[in-house]
C-alpha cells in the first residue's frame, strides 16, 4: 500500500454557535470555502489535480446540504475537475474524512485529496437532519437511546468521577486553550474569516472563557438531570448497566463541549503527488480504525477503538507521545486517561472542545491539525487522535512526523 502523508492543514476560528455569534452570518459553504482557499493559496495548488474533496458534515441540510464540499469548491474558485463528497459519522466525521482520503491514497486511486469538515451550528441546529436513531422505537430500543449528556453522566457514575473531577478538568481545558492562544500556538493554522469587503469577521475562537474557575462552575446546575429523571432515560441507562443503582448528574454547559461554527481542511497525498506539486510532507498517517461500542455508555468508543488500533499497529500506549481526544464531555476524557493510565501532561495539551467548542463535522480534522502542530513545536514524533461518537462508536488515527 502507498504511504499517505499530511502536507498541510488549516481551520477557521470557532464562532459561538448562536444567532449573536460572529460567524452566524456566514453560510456553511462559505466557511468551508475559506479553508479550501487557504489550502490552495498556501501550497500553490493546481486545483485541477485535486482528486477529491471530502468533508464531514453531521447535519447536511438547508444551506449545509447538497454535497457541500463540491459547492465550496465552486465558491472557492477551484477547477471544475475537482470533485467533492460529504460524509457523516456524527462527531468523528472530520477525522473519518481524513481517514477516507488516506484510504483512497493508500489504495493508489488518488494522489492528492483535501479532507476536513464543516458545521454551522448557529444556522443548522444539531439534529436538524433527523433520523431513525432518534425517532424510531424499533431502533432506539435496542440502541438504549438516550441524550448524550445522560450517557456522559452514566460514565461518570460508573467509573467514579465526581462533580469536582469533571469541573477541575474543564477549568484546566480553559487554561490550556488560553495559554495556547496567548503564545501563538495556533497562529499558523487558523485562517481568519473575512467578509466580501475583506474585513475580518473573526480571527480567534470566541467560545473560550479563560476566567473560568471552580467557583463559577459550581454555580451551574446539572444539565441532564431533568431528561434523565423526568424523561425516563436514567431507567434506560440502568437497564443497560444494572450495576449502577442511580445516576449522579455532574455535567453541565461548563464541562461539556461548546456549540460553535467552524470548518477545517487537511491536505493529504502520496509521496508522488506531493513531489509533483513541490510539497514537503509534515507527517505520515500510520493507521486508523473504527469500532462499534457500548451504545448506552455511548461515549467510551475511544477506549475500544484505541485498543483495536494499537493491536493492529503492534504499538503500545507508551509509543504515543501526545493524545488528542475530543472533549465532548469531561468524563469522556477522564475515563480514557483512567483506562490507559495516561498522564494529563500528554492529553489535550492545548485545551479542547470544552474551551473552544465542537463544530461537529469539522472537529476531527481540527484536532488532528492541532496535535500535528504540537508535535512539531515540541519536536516529538507520534500522536493518536480519537473521538467518541453518537450511538456508541469510536474512531482513531495514529500519525507520525516525517
Amino acid at each position: 500500500m502507498t504511504d499517505v502523508f499530511i502536507y498541510d492543514h488549516v481551520r477557521t476560528p470557532r464562532g459561538r454557535g448562536k444567532k449573536d455569534g460572529s460567524l452566524h452570518e456566514v453560510p456553511s459553504v462559505r466557511l468551508a470555502a475559506k479553508t479550501l482557499e487557504a489550502i490552495r493559496d498556501r501550497n500553490g495548488l493546481d486545483t485541477a489535480t485535486v482528486d477529491d474533496i471530502i468533508m464531514g458534515c453531521v447535519d447536511p441540510v438547508m444551506d449545509a446540504g447538497a454535497v457541500i464540499p463540491k459547492a465550496a469548491a465552486f465558491e472557492a474558485g477551484y477547477s471544475t475537475k475537482a470533485p467533492g463528497m460529504q460524509i457523516s459519522r456524527f462527531c468523528a466525521s472530520g477525522l473519518d474524512a481524513v481517514n477516507f482520503a488516506a484510504g483512497k491514497v493508500a489504495a493508489g486511486s488518488d494522489e492528492i485529496v483535501i479532507a476536513g469538515g464543516v458545521e454551522s451550528m448557529s444556522r443548522v441546529g444539531m439534529g436538524m437532519s433527523g433520523g431513525a436513531w432518534y425517532m424510531d422505537p424499533s431502533v432506539n430500543f435496542p440502541a438504549y437511546f438516550m441524550p448524550q449528556g445522560v450517557s456522559a453522566d452514566l460514565i461518570a457514575t460508573k467509573y467514579g468521577f465526581s462533580r469536582d473531577d469533571v469541573d477541575a478538568y474543564a477549568v484546566e481545558s480553559q487554561k490550556r486553550a488560553a495559554h495556547a492562544w496567548e503564545n501563538g500556538y495556533f497562529k499558523n493554522s487558523v485562517v481568519p474569516v473575512k467578509d466580501q469587503n475583506g474585513i475580518t469577521i473573526l480571527d480567534r475562537d470566541e467560545h473560550m472563557r479563560p476566567g473560568t474557575d471552580m467557583q463559577a462552575l459550581a454555580s451551574l446546575n446539572a444539565s441532564f438531570q431533568m431528561p434523565g429523571e423526568m424523561g425516563g432515560f436514567e431507567a434506560v441507562g440502568i437497564m443497560a448497566h444494572p450495576e449502577v443503582e442511580r445516576i449522579t448528574y455532574v455535567h453541565h454547559a461548563g464541562n461539556s463541549s461548546g456549540i460553535v461554527d467552524g470548518a477545517a481542511a487537511v491536505l493529504v497525498g502520496s509521496k508522488a503527488g506531493g513531489e509533483s506539486m513541490g510539497l514537503k510532507p509534515r507527517a505520515r498517517i500510520r493507521h486508523f480504525a473504527n469500532i462499534g461500542s457500548d451504545p448506552a455508555l455511548m461515549l467510551t468508543g475511544p477506549v475500544d477503538v484505541t485498543e483495536k488500533l494499537l493491536k493492529k499497529t503492534g504499538m503500545s500506549i507508551a509509543d504515543i507521545d501526545l493524545f488528542e481526544l475530543n472533549e465532548a464531555f469531561a468524563a469522556v476524557v477522564l475515563r480514557y486517561m483512567q483506562a490507559f493510565d495516561i498522564s494529563h501532561d500528554k492529553m489535550n495539551v492545548n485545551g479542547g472542545a470544552i474551551a473552544m467548542g465542537h463544530p461537529l463535522g469539522a472537529t476531527g480534522a481540527m484536532i488532528l491539525g492541532t496535535v500535528l502542530d504540537e508535535l512539531e513545536r515540541r519536536d516529538l514524533n507520534t500522536a493518536l487522535v480519537t473521538l467518541c461518537i453518537g450511538a456508541g462508536m469510536g474512531t482513531a488515527t495514529v500519525i507520525e512526523r516525517v
